[in-house]
C-alpha cells in the first residue's frame, strides 16, 4: 500500500529513541516511552494552496530528517507499522 500525502502533508518515519538512558539504564521495550521528535520524511504532499488557487511547494522533502513538535503530528499505523502524519507548519527544523 502507497500513501500520498495531500496538501501541506507530511509522512514521516519515526526515528528509534535510544534504548539506554543517560546514565547507562537499558531501558525494556514494555517501557512507557513518550513520542519521538525526529523522524525521516517518506512522502509529501505537492503543497499548500493560496487564496488565489496557486500551489506553495513545501520546504521539506522525501529524505530529509526533520525535527516536529512533539504533539502535533498524528500517528497512524498501516500494515502493522507506525507513521506519522503532520502538516508543514508542525516541522521545525531539517537536521543536516
Amino acid at each position: 500500500m502507497t500513501i500520498k500525502p495531500l496538501a501541506d502533508h507530511i509522512l514521516i518515519e519515526p526515528l528509534k529513541q535510544e534504548e539506554k538512558t543517560e546514565t547507562g539504564i537499558l531501558l525494556p521495550d514494555t517501557a512507557e516511552r513518550e513520542t519521538p521528535e525526529q523522524g525521516r520524511v517518506l512522502a509529501v504532499g505537492p503543497g499548500k494552496k493560496t487564496d488565489d488557487g496557486k500551489v506553495v511547494p513545501l520546504d521539506v522533502k522525501a529524505g530529509d530528517v526533520v525535527l516536529f513538535t512533539k504533539y502535533g503530528p498524528n500517528k497512524i499505523k498501516v500494515e502493522d507499522k507506525e507513521y506519522l502524519i503532520a502538516k508543514e507548519e508542525d516541522v521545525l527544523a531539517i537536521l543536516e
